[in-house]
């Protein structure tokens, strides 16, 4: 059997996953790209997913992000791709908008931290996570030592169920619960270091954010606040949707996407 047949003017959409997921995450938008002849690439950031390296390994935000750093250097010069990320994932593609502003045709945010030159990533983290840590089964680790500072975070499952996931099927939920991996709590510092972002260079990328209406992980009052203090150039919103948009609604998400690369 024959795979699906190019479009004319195919696309490339890269996909970048949110803390504590991995590409799997975006299983179901995947095969709807591949369906229409589109090209698709869904990678794992440092520790995620099926990428080998432990959570303990990655101590800084840039070991994180390396696996999309790399990617996107080894594209041609003149290759054009559409930039999707995905709730923290917003960080990784923000980096990359400032590394490779000329490699992005747009930057997608789907419900997703959206730092900027007038936006700064710590003031954006510290305001989203607010109170996250003790919340349902939610778990922290101290590896080193109890009076030091947590180093590592993962949501439990009710918490997954409840705020995360709600819309989604079910056995998104279970599949969530069975490959969710712990993310580096990393320091205010290394986070402003690494996220410096510049009008000549992130600016220049055109960037729409899409609003997940009932997302309770990133609530709409989050989203509608990053939009307010860095606007991007359109706005989309899902209706019915979690913060797992990829999953709870797919179809819209894809529509939206091609929409948005066609512009």
């Amino acid at each position: 059997m024959s795979g699906p047949k190019c479009p004319k003017a195919s696309k490339h959409f890269v996909l970048v996953h949110g803390a504590w997921h991995g590409a799997w995450s975006w299983y179901k938008l995947v095969a709807l790209i591949r369906s229409s002849g589109h090209n698709v690439t869904a990678l794992d950031l440092g520790a995620s997913g099926i990428n080998p390296k432990q959570v303990l390994e990655i101590p800084l935000l840039s070991d994180y992000f390396s696996p999309l750093m790399e990617f996107m250097d080894s594209l041609p010069a003149h290759v054009k791709v559409i930039l999707v990320g995905h709730s923290f994932g917003g960080l990784a593609i923000s980096k990359a908008m400032e590394s490779f502003p000329e490699k992005i045709s747009v930057a997608v945010f789907v419900t997703a931290h959206m730092p900027g030159p007038t936006l700064n990533a710590t003031t954006l983290l510290t305001k989203s996570s607010s109170g996250m840590l003790s919340q349902l089964d939610n778990r922290v680790t101290y590896d080193n030592g109890p009076t030091n500072p947590p180093t590592t975070f993962i949501l439990g499952p009710k918490y997954l169920a409840r705020n995360t996931y709600q819309l989604c099927p079910i056995q998104d939920w279970v599949l969530a619960t069975t490959l969710t991996r712990p993310l580096y709590i990393y320091s205010d510092e290394d986070i402003s270091k690494e996220m410096v972002l510049s009008s000549k260079r992130y600016g220049t990328v055109r960037r729409v954010f899409i609003v997940a209406a009932e997302d309770k992980t990133l609530n709409k009052e989050i989203q509608e606040w990053m939009i307010e203090k860095n606007p991007p150039d359109e706005v989309e919103e899902i209706s019915g949707s979690d913060h797992m948009a990829m999953m709870s609604n797919p179809q819209r998400l894809y529509s939206l996407l091609l929409r948005i690369a066609h512009k």
